[in-house]
Parts: structure tokens; C-alpha cells; sequence
């Protein structure tokens, strides 16, 4: 099983920023997030991480047994010029233009459709090795990622379009788990918040 888990709470979220590849560490309530995971995490045979700073650190409270292998395939969207403001400072009209045009790059940033292209190569690599997780129930990655990437895994698994992402809700600290069953990928559960 995959279990792909949000970092914890950064200083731009505590401020209800945008925040893509700009690197704010934890708050304390993000680096608690992190350690609560940690009970709710067991048969973890390898952790990866995407590159920016608050992923990395989550990752070591979470599972701190284990080094993280550092994936780019699982950084955040590129928001360009959009990193760091507020989401009040994009119009309704541009929202309606992200959110209908998957291709559309978000502003002078990166679009969603790319980052599917990376997250749903790397799972794909993950369904075709059968000795990956995907393939044994006892033993499980985990991936310590962001709201972007893991909303493209949830649609890789789901099998449905990225637009789909839209739809969706990913919470500072949770965990979405994803498996197999008869070699495709399933959904098993979403945007699990440990108490």
C-alpha cells in the first residue's frame, strides 16, 4: 500500500497563503501534526519525500526510523508569481479559467497537467515493479508530498481526469491510502486527519 501523507501545518499555511515551491518551515502545530502520524504508521518499509523543506521534516517526525529518499516527481505545484499571496488576490475569473483548462499553466507557473505527468509516471513505475508496496499488503511506502500531487495520485488511482482535483480536499497531516486489487490501483481511503 501507498500511503501519501500532507506535511504539516508551514508558516504560509498558518497564514492561508498560496505556497508551492517556496520553502516556509513548520509551525509547531504542524511539526504536532507530524508526530501524531507517526502512531498510525507501521509496517513502513521506505519513506520518500518530495525536496522542499516542510515535506522532509514531516517525514523525519512521522517516521523517524527511516531516511527519506527525496523525489522531485512529488514537489508542489510551480505557482510562479502566485507563491506567497493570499488567495483572495486571485480573481474569480481566474479560478474559473485554472480550474476549467487542466493544460493551463497557473499564471507564469506550472499547470496541473504537468504535474500529473510527473506523479502518474512515478506511479506507474511503482504498478509494473512487483516487488514495489503496491504489491504487498504487510509492507507500505510512504510518501510525504503536497496538496497538488497528492490529489494527482488520488485521480491516477481513481483512473478519472485530473480536473477531477478540483473536487477534492487534502488537510495539513493527512493520509491517503492507496493500494491494488487485481493490479489496479484503488482508492482505499482519503484525507485521513489522526486525531
Amino acid at each position: 500500500m501507498i500511503i501519501l501523507i500532507r506535511h504539516g501545518q508551514s508558516t504560509t499555511n498558518e497564514l492561508g497563503l498560496l505556497v508551492g515551491r517556496s520553502n516556509p518551515p513548520l509551525t509547531a502545530t504542524g511539526r504536532e501534526q507530524a508526530r501524531r502520524l507517526s502512531a498510525h504508521l507501521s509496517n513502513v518499509r521506505e519513506v520518500w519525500t518530495s525536496p522542499l523543506e516542510r515535506a522532509r521534516d514531516t517525514a523525519r517526525l512521522a517516521v523517524p526510523s527511516l531516511e527519506a529518499v527525496v523525489k522531485d516527481s512529488f514537489i508542489e505545484v510551480d505557482y510562479g508569481s502566485l507563491d506567497g499571496q493570499s488567495l483572495a488576490s486571485i480573481s474569480d475569473e481566474q479560478w474559473r479559467d485554472f480550474e476549467g483548462d487542466h493544460d493551463r499553466p497557473l499564471l507564469d507557473g506550472e499547470s496541473l497537467d504537468v504535474v500529473d505527468a510527473r506523479v502518474h509516471a512515478q506511479l506507474d513505475a511503482l504498478l509494473e515493479d512487483p516487488s514495489s508496496a503496491l504489491h504487498h499488503d504487510d509492507e507500505h511506502l510512504v510518501i510525504v508530498s503536497h496538496v497538488s500531487p497528492i490529489k494527482s495520485a488520488v485521480t491516477w488511482a481513481l483512473g478519472v481526469h485530473g480536473s477531477a482535483a478540483w473536487r477534492m480536499r487534502i488537510d495539513n497531516g493527512s493520509m491517503t491510502f492507496i493500494a491494488t486489487r487485481r493490479l489496479t490501483p484503488s482508492l482505499i481511503r482519503h484525507n485521513v486527519v489522526p486525531s
